[in-house]
Parts: C-alpha cells; sequence; structure tokens
C-alpha cells in the first residue's frame, strides 16, 4: 500500500491520532513494535497561528517514527491553509492529515472536526485549499457522518478524493454516536469499493490484530488505525508480539516512562503523562484485587515510585498466571 510515494508495505497498521497520548515518546515506541504510520496529537491550526508555545511543540517529530504524519484542525479554511504551511516549512511530515472526525463537544460544537459534518461545503472547500497550498500529500480523517439520519458515506470520501487527497481514514461511528456502541465497518467497505484511485483506511473497535486481519480481509480496506487499544500496550502492532514475556512487556512500559522523563525533561509532569498508560494496560487484568494497585499508580508522582509498583505488578502477575 502507498499514500503518494510512501509505501508502507502490506496490510500496514497506523496508530490513530489522539490527543494527549500520541506524543513523540509513544509514537516512536509504537513504530518500534510495528506501526507501519503514526500521527501526531492534533494541532488546532488557529492556536499553531498564534505560535502558542503548548502547539508548536506538537510539531517536535523524529526520523526514527517516519513515516509521521501531522493533525491539524480548524474552523477556518484560511487558519488550517495557515496552519498547514507552518507545519509543512516547520516540521517536515510525511503527510499532514486533516481532522474531519473528532467528535468532542469543545472541538465538533465550534464547527470543527467532526463539526464539518454539518458543512460539507466547507469541509470540500478547505480541503482543496489545504491540498493547493502545500507539496506535502495530504490526507483526510473523518466519519460516517453528523448521526444516523445523515450517513454520508461513500459519497462523501468520493467528494474528498475530487479535492486531491491522497487518503481517507474513515472511522466507522457518526459523530453523534461518539464512542459508544459498535464500529459500523460495513460503509467503510463501501467506501473503498468506490474509490479506485486513493486508498482507504479503516478505523474503529480494532483492538488485535485478529481483529485487524478480518477487517482486511471483510471489507478490503487498504490499511487498519488502531486507537484506543493502544493504550498500555505498544506492542499491540507487533506481529510477533506472543513471543514477548510479562518482563518484556513491563520492560516496554518502564521503556515508556523514561522515555517521557527524558523527552519532557520534568520528572513529576513525565509520570503524570504516562501513568494512565500504565493503568490502562491490559497487562494487569485478570490480576485478583488489582484496583487498589492501580490506584496508587494514578496517584503516583516519582519515576521510583511508578516502578516500585510496576515490579509489585510483576510479582502479582508472576503468581496469578
Amino acid at each position: 500500500m502507498n499514500i503518494a510515494d510512501i509505501d508502507l508495505g502490506s496490510r500496514p497498521l497506523f496508530l490513530a491520532p489522539m490527543e494527549d497520548v500520541t506524543d513523540i515518546g509513544f509514537r516512536r515506541l509504537c513504530k518500534q513494535h510495528g506501526a507501519a504510520m503514526v500521527y501526531s496529537e492534533f494541532v488546532a491550526a488557529e492556536a499553531l497561528v498564534r505560535n502558542i508555545k503548548a502547539t508548536v511543540r506538537k510539531l517536535t517529530i523524529s526520523d526514527e517514527e517516519r513515516p509521521v504524519g501531522i493533525q491539524i484542525y480548524g474552523r477556518t479554511t484560511e487558519a488550517v491553509v495557515e496552519a498547514a504551511r507552518i507545519v509543512e516549512a516547520e516540521a517536515h511530515p510525511d503527510i499532514i492529515d486533516l481532522n474531519f472526525g473528532c467528535p468532542v463537544k469543545k472541538v465538533a460544537g465550534k464547527g470543527a472536526g467532526a463539526g464539518m459534518l454539518r458543512n460539507i461545503p466547507l469541509m470540500l472547500e478547505m480541503t482543496e485549499a489545504v491540498v493547493k497550498a502545500v507539496n506535502t500529500p495530504v490526507t483526510v480523517k473523518t466519519r460516517l457522518g453528523w448521526d444516523a439520519a445523515n450517513l454520508m458515506m461513500p459519497g462523501l470520501a468520493q467528494q474528498l478524493a475530487d479535492c486531491g487527497i491522497k487518503a481517507i481514514t474513515i472511522h466507522g461511528r457518526t459523530r453523534a454516536q461518539m464512542y459508544t456502541g459498535q464500529a459500523d465497518w460495513t460503509l467503510i467497505g463501501e467506501a473503498k469499493k468506490a474509490l479506485k484511485d486513493i486508498p482507504v483506511i479503516g478505523n474503529g473497535d480494532i483492538t488485535s490484530l485478529e481483529e485487524a486481519d478480518k477487517a482486511f480481509d471483510t471489507y478490503g480496506v487498504d490499511a487498519v488505525m488502531i486507537g484506543r487499544a493502544t493504550f498500555g500496550q505498544p506492542w499491540i502492532f507487533n506481529r510477533q508480539a506472543h513471543l514477548l514475556t510479562i518482563d518484556d512487556k513491563l520492560n516496554i512500559l518502564k521503556q515508556l516512562l523514561h522515555t517521557n522523563v527524558e523527552l519532557i525533561g520534568d520528572e513529576y509532569k513525565a509520570v503524570l503523562h504516562t501513568r494512565r498508560h500504565l493503568a490502562a494496560t491490559p497487562l494487569f487484568k485478570g490480576i485478583p484485587n488489582f484496583r487498589e494497585t492501580r490506584i496508587r499508580m494514578l496517584r503516583a508522582d516519582r519515576v521510583d515510585d511508578l516502578e516500585a509498583i510496576l515490579d509489585e505488578a510483576r510479582e502479582l502477575l508472576v503468581t496469578s498466571y
């Protein structure tokens, strides 16, 4: 599979862009374990244009995580075009992805993200303008529609393809669903059948390689994007993950912790950023009475404390299995 001239191999798996999750440390780790493409956190166009420091920091990428996409969102064509130009000039990503899928109220409620599904003419105008403004390949991530009464696939996918994008990612839910219910891959498959010239990337409810392979086989998508299931298990992309021991996986989580300390440069902030991954990892599911340990994990504020809790969890895992 290719996006423009980027060769992503056969049946590639992508790390979904997620706010406060897909920072550079986590992206690098997922890349090491087999993610074919990784994406930045959401970058707000208006904040980037205003040179807000926290937003500008999201543009930091490293060569070891390439190919990497930076995803931007905004309410106006002017701001998104200017942001795309800044991203291209400052970060030099492999792709620029336009977010037309974020369902959260503070984004969609203001007309950005999935809010664009209520203003298709603006969505198409914005997409075409960005494609014309940059040399970097432009892609789009969106949803099936605003709600069940306004499903837009595969027609919208074709309209976006006509704007010149190089790939489209479709999350199999409407904006109204948020992250509830089950993702409907049927319309993703219909979009793939309709689009002949660009890749279709499917997203929604993929929690294992077996489910990803089923999506490839059943719906014919070119790539599969994995989101929430990556929390606390960056090895989910690894087709040899069954060979990893408990020690291996816990050491990977410790690696994430130390990488964040190195990159963030503040122990407390790094621990705060990492502990949600550790508490969410499915590695600890099935350990009896683990709730108190998880609470302590979420309250830890020093690296030594968090490592001690992980070592304690290691002993519990050995005892439980």
